[in-house]
């Protein structure tokens, strides 16, 4: 078994820093948006969103067969995404378990995943995340083993791919895997290739189970822990989701941001963690509020949370 490499895990910022990151670079910060009328089209609407990072679909997340990616359409995304400069990750689709103990929807599952992976290769996406699954049934370590003799197949499948698998984080509804830092480690460990592996933190999912991210020594508390237990080299994507119920009830409900029980104060800190900076963030909320487009809201929001250079030292 291989051990995940933590030599260069990252250290927690001093206070200090928090107010110097402009100087850093462009902060990544988008939307999970549509690809309604091809994948081209979500660099347009993340655009007008004023996104600098963007997660999409590959294709309809509710089934599992798709038509092979058009050539013009592979060409027309590419040109979007250098014309605007904007960062693109892939959720995989939802049907997919790679956890599961039954033989025919595992199977299922591992050519979907495969079809994936190929298709943000060929995108040349370089993050494809997604839901380890649920065991539903066999146990949390049948199902780990399960996931991550999976994924080497797949890794097996794809040598020489850029694109990493990143492993999100679970609210642990029902026997979904994945609702403890742990379990996440023990996944990328068991896997041949750990170096093409990686995590996406979902702020909802670690709230709902049990991850108490509220006020800043929570806050540091957690990363202290992914820091031990994973690394936070390995942490590549966060999808920023207030929670619409309690810490630690395993319910997987997404709230805006500001309106649930997880609350602000997490969005301040973690939108001004030079760690982070870099790391694509992406919101997850609702759509819609009594009719209103919420992605500008939440996204100001967030915006609206940066401490810029000198405000800080002015207030």
């Amino acid at each position: 078994m291989q051990k995940i490499d933590k030599t260069n895990a990252l250290k927690p910022p001093s206070d200090g820093q928090l107010s110097t990151q402009e100087s850093r670079g462009p902060l990544l910060l988008g939307a999970h948006v549509s690809i309604a009328g091809g994948a081209h089209h979500a660099i347009g609407r993340g655009e007008d969103l004023g996104c600098t990072a963007i997660q999409i679909f590959t294709k309809n997340a509710a089934q599992w067969e798709s038509n092979p990616l058009a050539e013009e359409e592979v060409k027309r995304f590419k040109k979007e995404r250098a014309r605007t400069g904007i960062m693109v990750v892939v959720h995989d689709a939802y049907l997919i378990n790679l956890g599961s103990p039954n033989t025919a929807l595992l199977k299922k599952s591992r050519a979907a995943f495969l079809d994936e992976i190929e298709r943000a290769e060929e995108l040349e996406i370089p993050y494809l995340i997604m839901h380890p699954g649920a065991h539903t049934g066999s146990g949390e370590d049948a199902g780990i083993k399960s996931v991550a003799r999976s994924f080497n197949i797949i890794l097996r499948k794809t040598s020489g791919f850029r694109v990493k698998i990143l492993v999100e984080n679970t609210a642990g509804q029902g026997t979904a895997l994945g609702h403890s830092l742990d379990h996440l480690r023990r996944i990328i460990e068991q896997t041949t290739e750990p170096e093409r592996m990686g995590v996406c933190l979902d702020s909802c999912h670690a709230f709902a189970a049990g991850y108490d991210l509220r006020g800043p020594s929570d806050y540091q508390r957690v990363m202290d822990e992914f820091d031990a237990v994973i690394g936070l080299d390995r942490l590549k994507a966060l999808h920023l989701n207030d929670c619409k119920k309690g810490l630690g009830l395993r319910v997987d409900r997404h709230e805006h941001l500001g309106k649930g029980t997880l609350g602000l104060e997490f969005f301040r800190l973690v939108m001004n963690d030079p760690r982070f900076r870099h790391v694509p963030k992406i919101i997850e909320t609702p759509k819609l509020l009594e009719g209103e487009d919420m992605d500008p809201v939440n996204l100001g929001l967030l915006r609206g949370l940066v401490i810029h250079v000198g405000s800080a030292n002015h207030s």
